[in-house]
């Protein structure tokens, strides 16, 4: 193919890659176009475009690339030695392009689309398996990637767009994210069953003053309410073990290492006893957040409204 002098500079081979790619991308149908049918008329009907579009997009590529991609032979195009290498990487590249299009449109069907669901781990034994059987009643076929973890670290992931929802506590008040109470739940001060205070059924936090205490690692939101907590009953508790999971910190209250302010389990634990905390007020809020100017797709639009409208029962009674 033979080209006349262009004034347009052509792409230095140290050139930013990012540049490169925005310039070549929107042309590399184009090519891929005309080496198939090796013949620009019949890709320009086969493609609906334009030939004079077809043929500058093809002058314009060579002259980017700084390498003729084709040689004329007659009405039909050949590729180039060059050309039929850089076939290959643009094939390679397109599918990989329509199978990410296919991927998230297929993520975003009403019916069968995917939500990324984050919550807390002490959500996952029977309040989550419980929304989500009730949800998928009437939406069978909605997909969900579900991520456990401790409610900072899912605020970043939902930041990050790593996440479409996520259960957590305390409900964040954040100006990028939007954030729903759903619910509360009571926290109780769980003692070893051979403690002083196993015999007791309720209890002044104060009265707890003197004891070890096991909790989560600081950031989890369950230790900020726990300090908070200790600190309204005039106290700083002595933290002998920190962990990363309430049912662990139910184990080692249970080994007579420490007692603990803890949700309540989803299946009752040997060796400790749970006791209602009367003052000050033990309990934290629940709520769902998701981030602020997101659009939704239909899948999440839909478990999003499921979620309000569990506004007060979120939790197992």
């Amino acid at each position: 193919m033979v080209h006349q002098q262009s004034s347009r500079p052509r792409l230095s081979p140290s050139g930013d890659t990012e540049d490169i790619v925005a310039l070549l991308a929107p042309r590399l149908a184009h090519f891929a176009g005309v080496a198939r049918t090796e013949h620009v008329t019949r890709a320009a009907h086969e493609m609906n475009v334009p030939q004079s579009t077809l043929s500058r997009a093809l002058v314009r590529l060579e002259e980017d690339l700084g390498v003729d991609l084709f040689v004329r032979r007659g009405r039909t195009l050949a590729l180039t030695v060059a050309g039929r290498t850089f076939l290959g990487s643009v094939e390679r590249a397109l599918a990989e392009v329509e199978r990410a299009a296919d991927e998230v449109r297929a993520d975003a069907d009403p019916a069968t689309g995917k939500v990324a669901f984050g919550f807390l781990h002490t959500m996952g034994a029977e309040t989550v398996p419980g929304l989500l059987h009730a949800f998928r009643a009437d939406h069978p076929r909605v997909r969900f990637s579900l991520v456990q973890n401790y409610g900072e670290a899912m605020l970043e992931r939902l930041r990050a767009g790593e996440l479409d929802l996520c259960l957590t506590s305390p409900v964040p008040d954040a100006p990028d994210l939007v954030a729903r109470r759903l619910d509360e739940q009571k926290l109780r001060l769980v003692v070893p069953a051979d403690h002083a205070l196993a015999g007791r059924r309720r209890i002044r936090l104060a009265e707890a003053a003197d004891e070890n205490f096991v909790t989560l690692e600081p950031g989890y939101g369950l230790r900020r309410i726990t300090d908070a907590l200790c600190k309204e009953a005039g106290f700083r508790p002595k933290v002998a073990f920190e962990g990363e999971e309430a049912e662990t910190l139910r184990g080692l209250v249970a080994a007579g290492l420490g007692v603990a302010l803890l949700p309540p389990p989803a299946v009752p634990r040997p060796g400790v006893v749970e006791l209602t905390v009367t003052a000050p007020r033990a309990a934290r809020e629940i709520g769902v957040a998701w981030l602020a100017g997101r659009t939704d797709t239909p899948p999440v639009a839909a478990f999003k409204n499921f979620l309000l409208s569990r506004r007060g029962s979120l939790l197992p009674s």
